[in-house]
C-alpha cells in the first residue's frame, strides 16, 4: 500500500522559512510526478509545486522565488523549501504524486501538514 507521509510544518513568524518533506512507501515503481498542494478554510485548492522523475520542476504565480521543490530519488522523498513566507503562504499542505501511465491529476495523497505564518 502506498503511503505519503508528511513533516516539516508548524508555526512561523512572517518572514521566516520552513522546509517540508514527503517520504513515499510501499510502491514498487517510480512516480512520474511528485508534488504539493495547499489548501486552507474558504480557499481554493492550489497546486503549489510539482517535479518530474527527471528533474523538471513547476511552481504557482504565488510562490515563484520563495519556494524550491526538490526530490531525492533513492530515498523516494521530495522537498518544499519555504522562504519569505506570508500569512497568505498559511494552509494545510498535502504531498501528491502521480503513477507512471496517467497523464493528469494525482493518484495519492498524504495526510498533510499544517503551515501557519503569524503576522
Amino acid at each position: 500500500q502506498v503511503q505519503l507521509v508528511e513533516s516539516g510544518g508548524g508555526l512561523v513568524q512572517a518572514g521566516g522559512s520552513l522546509r517540508l518533506s514527503c517520504t513515499a512507501s510501499g510502491s514498487f515503481f517510480r512516480f512520474n510526478v511528485m508534488g504539493w498542494y495547499r489548501e486552507g478554510t474558504g480557499k481554493q485548492r492550489e497546486l503549489v509545486a510539482a517535479i518530474t522523475s527527471g528533474g523538471s520542476t513547476s511552481y504557482a504565480d504565488s510562490v515563484k522565488g520563495r519556494f524550491t521543490i526538490s526530490g531525492d530519488n533513492a530515498r523516494n522523498t521530495i522537498y518544499l523549501q519555504m522562504n519569505s513566507l506570508t500569512p497568505e503562504d498559511t494552509d494545510v499542505y498535502y504531498c501528491v504524486a502521480r503513477r507512471p501511465g496517467v497523464t493528469s491529476g494525482y493518484d495519492f495523497w498524504g495526510q498533510g501538514t499544517q503551515v501557519t505564518v503569524s503576522s
